[in-house]
């Protein structure tokens, strides 16, 4: 019994200076490899620019714990437990440190080394704790912008310790397990740096991208971006022949058909531009059609309707192409009376350039008209309003005398225009009480009307 304890004694003795040593070495020898790789992926998880979520890895043993979880517990716990579960192995490599001498320093050093073989084994030959499985894809709709950077990827979130499974890999090779599904991170609208200013005045070739760029992308926000960027620039005439020439204009018009109110507003606003040009309007009036009957079934009253009366305005400037727009004339009267007041205006600016064309005077006269447009001639309505209506009923009757369509009154029904404005004598009656009107300017319209009469 006396060897017996003694050689327990020199056993635990061992075991006790082995410890000893080895938290010796741990404070003084610094951080051995597998804690500099942790220190390479925090750094990382730090300073990265991608700002990629990270992914927790799963465990595929039944009952056994997330291998993440060892993210947030310290290194040293990691290795009591690993030296729990290490079996004779461990004593065997105390044992043989202890024959073959070379001190505490070596002892302590061996029985580390297979504390880490061990560790290394069980986390899968090198495996990092917390390893990014799968590969991380962007949504097709946006595509990433390459050299002018950001917006293509989520933010990053959570803790330090989750954020360890993400970032750059500095010089190490990390293995992705294929056992998680792949991510598909969402697009977040707004973060894309879209390649030009909106308001930059671009050239050519820039012009050229961006027209490729709203051709192929079927993303709202880029569409958005984009067209307001090319009717910036229509606004100067040397980028209204460039962007035509480039076949800009049925790429741009195509977006008349989208449902989105925003993009047709933005469409509707860039062929606007691209109208004051006389040959572009030789390519817009394809879609004339098309955007008047949009502009009268839309919400009344809406930023899409006002865009596309402008450009309906813009188009008929010119006598080329009112014809296309005739079959409009009591749609533009029903909206006239029924719109509110920026509406009522841009419709009677729209109006007036029909009433310049004594061509179109006979279809004009001849559509029925909502008899309450008579209480436009008021003056509770404003100077511009008044004015206006005033220059519309100046024109008409200049237009029925030359063209001598007041012999011919039988052909009008009581619901016409020609009715309201020349036999009712109501429309007369209106005017005349606006000859003491406050407004100056209005007073000086309603004499020079009164006297052609």
């Amino acid at each position: 019994m006396g060897r017996t304890r003694e050689a327990g004694c020199v056993a635990a003795g061992v075991v006790i200076g082995a410890g000893a040593c080895y938290c010796v070495y741990k404070l003084t020898w610094g951080k051995d490899e597998y804690e500099k790789a942790w220190d390479d992926d925090e750094e990382c998880s730090d300073t990265s620019e991608t700002g990629v979520e990270p992914e927790i890895v799963a465990s595929d043993a039944v009952g056994e714990e997330p291998v993440a979880k060892l993210q947030g517990e310290s290194k040293a716990e990691a290795e009591v437990s690993l030296e729990l579960e290490s079996g004779p192995a461990v004593k065997k490599e105390a044992q043989l440190g202890s024959q073959s001498g070379g001190g505490l320093e070596a002892k302590a050093k061996a029985l580390f080394n297979t504390l880490k073989e061990q560790a290394s084994a069980k986390l899968g030959k090198g495996a990092r704790v917390g390893s990014i499985s799968g590969n991380r894809t962007l949504a097709p709709s946006l595509p990433c912008p390459g050299g002018r950077g950001g917006g293509c990827h989520p933010p990053k979130s959570g803790g330090r310790s989750g954020s360890r499974a993400s970032g750059k890999s500095k010089g190490k090779t990390r293995s992705k397990s294929t056992k998680a599904p792949a991510t598909t991170w969402p697009v977040r609208r707004g973060k894309f740096n879209f390649p030009y200013k909106i308001d930059d005045i671009l050239s050519t070739p820039d012009l050229q991208k961006v027209l490729n760029i709203l051709e192929r992308t079927n993303d709202p926000f880029i569409q958005e971006v984009a067209l307001v960027t090319l009717g910036n620039n229509a606004a100067y005439s040397f980028n209204q022949n460039a962007i035509r020439e480039l076949g800009g204009v049925p790429i741009i018009a195509k977006l008349i058909k989208t449902k989105d109110p925003i993009i047709r507003e933005k469409t509707y606003n860039a062929l606007n531009n691209l109208s004051v040009n006389a040959e572009n309007q030789g390519k817009i009036k394809t879609y004339i059609s098309q955007v008047c009957d949009d502009t009268m079934v839309c919400r009344l009253d809406s930023a899409v309707q006002m865009a596309g009366l402008r450009l309906l305005t813009n188009m008929t400037v010119t006598n080329h192409y009112q014809h296309l727009l005739s079959y409009s004339f009591p749609d533009f009267f029903a909206l006239l009376f029924l719109g509110n007041h920026f509406t009522k205006i841009q419709i009677m600016k729209l109006i007036i350039n029909f009433t310049e064309n004594p061509a179109m005077t006979r279809e004009l006269v001849s559509c029925k008209v909502p008899s309450e447009l008579i209480s436009l001639f008021n003056k509770e309505w404003d100077r511009e309003i008044l004015l206006n209506i005033l220059t519309l009923f100046e024109n008409i009757n200049d237009n029925i005398k030359s063209e001598g369509l007041a012999s011919s009154r039988k052909e009008f029904s009581r619901n016409s225009l020609f009715f309201l404005f020349k036999e009712s004598g109501v429309c007369v009656k209106k005017i005349r009480a606006l000859a003491n009107h406050s407004d100056l300017v209005v007073k000086v319209k309603v004499l020079k009307v009164l006297t052609k009469l």
